[in-house]
C-alpha cells in the first residue's frame, strides 16, 4: 500500500504524474493507493480558498474509478492516538495525514519537506 498526500492526488488528477519520483510512479503501478480521510477535507478547503477549482469528492471519485484510489479504513480513534505523537507541526492536515500513514505503517507520497523531514517512509 502507499498514502497519498493531498498534493500527491491533486498532481494525479491533474495527470502531472511526471512531476513524481521513479520510485512514487512505480509503487502507484505496483500498491494499493490510499488516502487519508483528511486529503478529502483539505482538498475542499483548497477549493473554498480558490486554490483548486473542483469540488473535493469529484476529485476523490475520480481517482477511484481511475487508478483504484480507497479511502483508509482504519478506525479515527487509532489514527487521533498516533497524531499525539506528531508534534512537529501544528497543521492539523499534516499531523493527521502523517499519522495515517503511520498508523497503517506504510509509505506516504507527499513533496512537504516537513513530511519527508518528520515521516522516514514519506517521498516525493
Amino acid at each position: 500500500m502507499i498514502y497519498l498526500d493531498t498534493h500527491a492526488v491533486v498532481a494525479l488528477y491533474s495527470g502531472e504524474t511526471q512531476k513524481l519520483s521513479d520510485r512514487g510512479r512505480r509503487l502507484l503501478d505496483e500498491k494499493q493507493i490510499l488516502i487519508s480521510p483528511m486529503v478529502i477535507l483539505e482538498l475542499e478547503f483548497l477549493r473554498e480558498i480558490k486554490r483548486i477549482e473542483v469540488q473535493a469528492l469529484d476529485i476523490v471519485n475520480a481517482l477511484v474509478e481511475e487508478i483504484s484510489l480507497k479511502i483508509c479504513p482504519l478506525p479515527f480513534p487509532k489514527i487521533i492516538s498516533q497524531s499525539l505523537t506528531e508534534n512537529w507541526t501544528r497543521d492539523p492536515f499534516d499531523r493527521l495525514i502523517v499519522a495515517h500513514a503511520r498508523a497503517g505503517k506504510g509509505p506516504l507520497l507527499t513533496k512537504d519537506g516537513q513530511m519527508q523531514d518528520n515521516y522516514p517512509q514519506a517521498f516525493w
